[in-house]
């Protein structure tokens, strides 16, 4: 049986902060140059975009598509993308477009049936965890007072019902904290493919064929920006969601 991964593990997440948790710093430079999920970001003059050309064919045209070619839903009924799409907003913390398409890249996978090969011995398959958590969070949200459901749920009951997911206290059908471990495996995997992010974070793309020379702790490469912000978010986040 697999071992629980990363995502399951929530305790390096603030746990308080307001509705939404602690919201990006205010000093956050706004993007200059390229595109990231709300249009902040550390690297403000950084698109990864602009090294396409040293890309080898293949991997221009699969990273150039996720860009170009959004998929449509294909997967998950009206229903489900209704509440998948805005649990997906909440986990991710995307608040405002531009937003990486999450849900499009994971439908897109579960459509063609593109999965990772294996699952957990106490869980259904994941398209159908993705279906059951769809399912439950819209009762869950009932539960609490929301009469139309998850989606129609105000930002603080949504974000209250996902801190209950991470943290496997809710009563389903299925094993919630596995649940919790599939679907986040998919935002995060999804979210963190898109050149988009790519820019959010500063890393700069595909290693082929051009690869990475400079690896010690605080190189780079000489195309590779450094940050314009340089608030350590590994202790910010925390300190501000306890404020």
């Amino acid at each position: 049986m697999p071992t629980p991964d990363r995502a399951a593990d929530t305790s390096h997440l603030p746990n308080k902060g307001g509705a939404g948790g602690p919201a990006p710093p205010s000093q956050l430079p706004a993007q200059r140059r390229g595109t990231t999920p709300q249009l902040h970001g550390r690297y403000p003059d950084y698109d990864v975009l602009t090294s396409a050309d040293r890309w080898d064919h293949a991997t221009r045209r699969v990273v150039l598509e996720r860009v170009a070619d959004v998929p449509e839903i294909r997967f998950f009924n009206a229903e489900d993308e209704r509440v998948l799409r805005a649990f997906c907003d909440v986990a991710i913390g995307q608040t405002s477009d531009p937003r990486v398409p999450v849900l499009e890249m994971v439908d897109a996978k579960l459509h063609t049936g593109t999965l990772d090969g294996y699952r957990y011995e106490d869980m259904p398959a994941d398209p159908e965890t993705w279906h059951r958590v769809a399912v439950n969070l819209n009762r869950t949200a009932v539960e609490r007072g929301a009469s139309d459901g998850f989606a129609s749920a105000d930002t603080e009951l949504q974000h209250q019902i996902v801190d209950s997911f991470s943290k496997g206290e809710l009563d389903w059908d299925i094993p919630v904290t596995r649940a919790w471990g599939v679907v986040m495996r998919g935002v995060l995997g999804a979210f963190y493919s898109h050149p988009w992010a790519w820019n959010e974070i500063g890393f700069g793309g595909p290693a082929y064929p051009r690869g990475y020379a400079r690896l010690g702790p605080g190189q780079r490469e000489h195309w590779e920006a450094p940050p314009e912000f340089s608030v350590d978010p590994v202790s910010d986040v925390p300190k501000r969601g306890l404020e």
